[in-house]
């Protein structure tokens, strides 16, 4: 009875830190999402820095010529995005006699089919548009909100990247504070293994969009698209930026399938390539491709991709995969938590566990 008890209270227990934990993650976030980028590029270009150091170059100049190859592919990202919207603009004015004579064949559908009137059709449109007013404001105020944050995660967290690079050994000093002096080697250890798996994220990642730009290509090659391959690796690139980037990266060829094809039904099938292949990448090839370089199984990885969007949106989607990684490496280092690391690993069962 006592041990059930205490069951019980350990359950309370991590229930209780499962929440407050959440809480502040959630109302924290402003804070935490670009301190959390920051930290995963620090990782990252922690050998390269370690590297110029060695070969006498100061740690300043270390960090800004990594910061700025990192700036720089960013950079030729968003100008990527700009492109696509630009382009997509040239062509508006051909869209628009396109759309206008959509509507009106099916205007003309409507009433033949169905004996709707063009007096109907014109009334339930102005009523749609009276309704839609309010909502299409909260829609701006949202996207205005959503620009001034993603403009503030741009500006900080090449900022937290330096600091952290440039202060790592304060940081890692202080962080060895926290546990007793016997446990700084397995700390030491600990860091060095995340600095790898964030390496294999990456690597995971890469291999992520090669993937999605070859479905990508294929499907729009089968469609009829022109230029299949170059819109399925741009709009495979633009997926690094949540949401925003494949709508945007799906405009291009939508017009250009819709203008060189006259037919409503080869953007219809632009839309589905992309749908079919964004649900494939969100919950196949993302969390095997990751999971597996990360040695994390397929289902930790999409709880972890699910809780970070609603945690933090598309940012949590990212960054949330290599947090888990850093608690498998710790679980797999404390007696405490090695049901946390059965549940997180890979599957591979030891030879003295019995199958189930």
């Amino acid at each position: 009875m006592v041990q059930i008890s205490n069951n019980k209270f350990s359950a309370l227990k991590i229930l209780q830190y499962t929440v407050l934990l959440s809480l502040i993650l959630y109302f924290g976030k402003t804070l935490f999402i670009p301190l959390s980028f920051a930290m995963l590029i620090s990782f990252i270009l922690y050998p390269i820095c370690k590297w110029m150091e060695q070969k006498g170059i100061g740690r300043g100049v270390s960090i800004f010529i990594s910061l700025f190859f990192v700036t720089l592919f960013f950079g030729t990202i968003i100008y990527l995005l700009f492109k696509q919207v630009t382009e997509f603009l040239q062509e508006w004015q051909m869209l628009e006699i396109k759309l206008l004579e959509s509507l009106s064949q099916l205007s003309a559908f409507l009433t033949e089919q169905f004996g709707v009137s063009s007096e109907r059709q014109l009334t339930f449109l102005k009523n749609s548009v009276n309704n839609s007013g309010m909502q299409a404001i909260s829609i701006l105020q949202s996207t205005a909100y959503s620009f001034s944050e993603s403009l503030f995660y741009l500006l900080m967290i090449p900022v937290f990247s330096a600091l952290i690079l440039f202060h790592r050994q304060m940081l890692v000093n202080a962080l060895y504070q926290f546990f007793p002096s016997d446990r700084k080697g397995i700390i030491h250890e600990i860091l060095l293994e995340t600095i790898q798996a964030y390496y294999n994220f990456i690597k995971g990642m890469v291999i992520v969009y090669l993937i999605v730009g070859i479905l990508n290509s294929i499907g729009l090659a089968i469609i009829g698209v022109p230029h299949p391959i170059l819109f399925g690796f741009i709009a495979s690139i633009l997926t690094f930026i949540p949401y925003i980037g494949i709508m945007t990266s799906s405009l291009l060829p939508i017009a250009v399938s819709w203008i060189t094809f006259n037919s409503i039904w080869y953007p219809l099938g632009v839309i589905a390539v992309f749908s079919i292949v964004q649900a494939l990448e969100a919950y196949i090839i993302f969390p095997f491709a990751v999971g597996s370089r990360l040695k994390i199984n397929t289902l930790a990885i999409i709880i972890m991709v699910i809780v970070g969007g609603i945690l933090w949106g598309g940012a949590g989607m990212i960054i949330f995969i290599p947090f888990i990684s850093i608690l498998k490496l710790i679980a797999d280092r404390t007696e405490s938590l090695k049901t946390v690391s059965l549940l997180l690993g890979d599957g591979k069962i030891k030879k003295e566990t019995p199958e189930f």
